[in-house]
């Protein structure tokens, strides 16, 4: 008998941009459990590395399925960075990909309103809004353009929620979110949506945390405190908000919330 839902993702070839760490690992994990023909994308090689020997050691018969490729969407040509890594991603045109994840982000330290200049504002919004408009702009010519195929981004619920001192910062995320509605009427029928995590324990709360121990658990005690269900978030978790966006064929243009709660608090 085939298997009509634990199927979706095999043999389907997903490029998941942030790929190396926190909720972007759990998602390539979790594609490459489920069949899929994966490529990483990181901005250093040696994270790329070492996310490819933990998946071939996790799954071994999946050595002909994981591949990485750097991309720098910091960078001042990040469209040409971009087309390298789709070239990468489907064989210089050999294939074309059936779904795009980005969960790329940046760990800027981030500026209250009263001291932000426009220098950083503007650096604010280069990884998380021209960075992921730029993919959307190029994606067409390398993935399926069909109700089958997805490109998924990845914001936050500060967007909704906004923490003291974010101001400057916030305002890319909600400006992302409107990107993607107009990129799931501009791309159609290629379905465009976007995932906005709560706090999660990640290497980025860690992050956060300076670092440290000790704070990193402080931390996550605190986030979980907040939320309805008294924990913090997982990233393997959170990856099924990703892949449910995949594997769903319609749905286009939806912000999907992943807190547990935490903007009922």
């Amino acid at each position: 008998m085939a298997l009509k839902y634990s199927n979706k993702l095999a043999g389907k070839r997903v490029l998941v941009i942030g790929g190396t760490s926190g909720i972007g690992f759990s998602v390539a994990e979790a594609c490459v459990e489920l069949g899929a023909v994966v490529t990483v994308a990181s901005s250093r090689q040696p994270k790329i590395d070492k996310t490819i020997t933990r998946l071939i050691t996790t799954y071994p018969d999946a050595n002909d399925r994981i591949s990485g490729h750097v991309v720098d969407l910091a960078s001042s040509d990040v469209e040409a960075a971009l087309r390298t890594l789709l070239d990468f991603a489907t064989g210089a045109g050999k294939h074309t990909l059936d779904h795009i994840v980005s969960t790329a982000g940046d760990t800027l330290a981030v500026e209250k309103i009263a001291n932000v200049t426009a220098a950083q504002a503007q650096q604010y919004g280069q990884v998380r809004f021209i960075g992921q408009l730029m993919l959307a702009k190029l994606a067409p010519h390398y993935i399926q353009r069909s109700s089958a195929s997805s490109i998924t981004f990845t914001g936050g619920i500060s967007s909704t929620k906004p923490p003291p001192g974010w101001s400057a910062l916030v305002g890319w995320n909600n400006a992302k979110e409107a990107m993607v509605r107009g990129l799931a009427v501009d791309l159609a029928p290629l379905r465009c949506n976007l995932v906005a995590p709560g706090a999660i324990d990640t290497e980025y709360l860690y992050h956060m945390a300076g670092d440290d121990a000790a704070r990193n658990k402080e931390l996550v005690a605190m986030f979980g405190s907040k939320s309805l269900l008294g924990k913090c978030g997982k990233p393997e978790d959170t990856a099924e908000a990703y892949l449910y966006l995949m594997r769903d064929t319609f749905i286009t243009g939806q912000v999907i919330k992943t807190e547990g709660g935490y903007l009922l608090t």
